[in-house]
């Protein structure tokens, strides 16, 4: 014990003659501190900017040949589509290939099926209409020539495909190429039906529809609906002559015709515009005949 007192006494000096050895800063790291806590300069991206990944750096699900995970990313596969060559349009244009984008989009894959009448026949009959009009963009008619309809209907459905849409669209929506024909219509063109409906009313209607008035209150579906009454009620009252004894399909005519308006519609309004009424209307439509079947359950 005084053994070890008596060293603890000898080496408590020298511990404090020690002398604290003068560190200094490295300027090269503080430099590039003070770089790291610089506001980025402009057009760079921020520290918060959302995180932008590529689907070609995502890991590849390493068994092709099984069903992938259910939360594994997939995105659908774009091609080149396999045009007839037969349909004169350039689909490349943008206001129509955005519309072809949001079809897709709205039609993709198997949720085509599921939102069907929801969702993706509302926007491909959009499509149908908004295309009458764009074929037509400088001419007078409103529809399609029978020659071209099947071809044009046909590089829509491939350009719907390859990217990412189903392709059983025309069969899910019940929607031909004959569509795009007018059909019965007697009137098909700009001046005829100008010359028939009161064409300021109807654009009054239907430029702007407002998505929670149109469904209570609706003033652009009577518009509709009264203008193609009046270009379809001369062939309608030939046809009535004619067959007094049997019966006359009225509601041809009508939907025949209503293609027609739509399509000038789509001629006077731009194809958002368009589209985006279109769409509402068919909301109406769909959440009246909801608001239907939901009325008779509850009384059943």
């Amino acid at each position: 014990m005084y053994c070890q007192l008596i060293l603890f006494i000898v080496w408590l000096p020298t511990f404090q003659d020690v002398t604290a050895r003068e560190v200094h800063a490295d300027h090269r790291r503080i430099s590039s501190l003070v770089e790291l806590a610089k506001q980025p300069a402009s057009g760079e991206s921020g520290l918060f900017d959302p995180i932008e990944i590529s689907p070609a750096v995502l890991p590849k699900f390493p068994y092709p040949s099984e069903s992938l995970p259910p939360m594994y990313p997939t995105f659908p596969t774009r091609y080149e589509p396999v045009l007839t060559g037969k349909c004169p349009v350039n689909f490349s244009h943008p206001g129509i290939s955005n519309i072809l984008d949001k079809t897709a989009s709205d039609c993709s894959g198997p949720l085509a099926a599921l939102v069907g009448n929801v969702i993706c026949c509302p926007q491909f009959s959009s499509l149908i209409h908004i295309f009458q009009a764009f074929y037509n963009m400088k001419s007078d008619d409103l529809v399609l020539p029978n020659a071209v309809a099947n071809h044009c209907f046909s590089d829509i459905i491939s350009i719907l495909a390859s990217r990412g849409a189903n392709s059983t669209i025309p069969t899910l929506c019940s929607i031909k190429s004959s569509n795009f024909t007018g059909g019965s219509c007697p009137v098909k063109d700009d001046i005829t039906l100008e010359k028939t409906v009161n064409t300021s009313k109807l654009l009054e209607a239907c430029s702007t529809v407002d998505p929670l008035k149109e469904c209570c209150r609706p003033v652009c579906q009577p518009a509709i609906m009264d203008a193609a009454l009046q270009i379809s009620g001369r062939q309608m009252t030939i046809n009535n002559n004619e067959n007094m004894a049997g019966e006359v399909n009225h509601t041809d005519y009508l939907n025949d015709c209503k293609s027609v308006v739509y399509s000038y519609l789509s001629k006077k309004l731009s194809f958002e515009a368009a589209n985006t009424a279109f769409r509402i209307l068919s909301a109406c439509k769909v959440n009246k005949g909801t608001l239907f079947n939901y009325f008779i359950f509850n009384l059943i």
